[in-house]
């Protein structure tokens, strides 16, 4: 029970993180003009830079107490070690020689970076998403759906859904770039292997710890319930982002692609036991 009420007071503590993005960026920087003395400006900035790295941090811990609390330890940290690690290698790969999700660099925007190329939140951010995403994967009531190799590719799915509106809108503000894109690509600017790399990169990691755990661990509609606002609240996040930028489209396809799925998913399952 502590876990559980520790796991939800650090949602709220990451959703006051993105709230604190979102003021910085659509308030905060583009309205300078607004504050009466440089340090004002200056405090919320500093904000701003150290809200992103805030929000991955919190992310983090409130998916690792959730799942301390629901499936047990062994797992949580399996799928917290192996999510960064792999994620973090394709990020570093990406940011050296384009593969696999094309030639990108990361701004300052989200604090110190990893051999100077990728942010340390940025590895953090894979995990909880994508644990987040094969929470619900496993919770889904669905025939089959959360069993085996088909919640890897349904959490893998729910992850790219997330990037659908999550990178176009970081790299499209105009007021502040978390990231540059070297290279064009007709997806709102960037490569389609941007989204091949994101779903293989989340398939590698995701199905990579359902083999460390060696069995699917059941989880209720309950247990599934803060793994859900996780989800919501970042793709919420990536969506006012994407229609401040006047990103419609890529709006309406993250709402297909990520909210539709989790209309089914929310039905319910079958109450099931947690792991001690």
């Amino acid at each position: 029970m502590m876990l559980r009420k520790l796991a939800t007071g650090l949602f709220w503590v990451h959703v006051a993180a993105l709230v604190l993005g979102l003021w910085g960026v659509l308030i905060a920087i583009p309205h300078a003009d607004w504050w009466t003395h440089p340090n004002e400006l200056g405090a919320f900035s500093w904000g701003l830079q150290r809200g992103g790295a805030i929000g991955m941090v919190t992310g983090a811990l409130a998916m690792l107490a959730w799942g301390g609390w629901a499936i047990g330890w062994r797992r949580t940290l399996a799928f917290a070690v192996i999510s960064c690690a792999v994620s973090a290698a394709a990020e570093l790969t990406g940011t050296k020689t384009g593969w696999p999700f094309g030639g990108y660099e990361y701004q300052s925007f989200l604090g110190w970076k990893i051999m100077g190329r990728v942010p340390y939140g940025v590895p953090l951010s894979w995990f909880y998403m994508g644990f987040a995403a094969y929470a619900l994967a496993l919770a889904s009531p669905l025939r089959g759906a959360s069993r085996g190799w088909n919640a890897v590719l349904l959490a893998a799915w729910l992850l790219t859904a997330w990037d659908l509106v999550l990178d176009p809108a970081m790299a499209a503000l105009p007021q502040i770039r978390f990231w540059v894109w070297h290279e064009h690509g007709p997806y709102f600017g960037m490569p389609l292997r941007n989204l091949a790399g994101w779903f293989l990169t989340g398939l590698a990691y995701i199905g990579l710890s359902r083999l460390a755990w060696r069995d699917d661990p059941a989880i209720d509609a309950a247990a599934a319930r803060l793994p859900l606002a996780v989800y919501v609240a970042n793709v919420a996040w990536a969506l006012v982002l994407a229609a401040s930028a006047g990103l419609w489209l890529a709006a309406v396809l993250a709402l297909a692609f990520a909210f539709a799925p989790l209309v089914l998913l929310a039905k319910g399952a079958p109450e099931a036991p947690r792991a001690a």
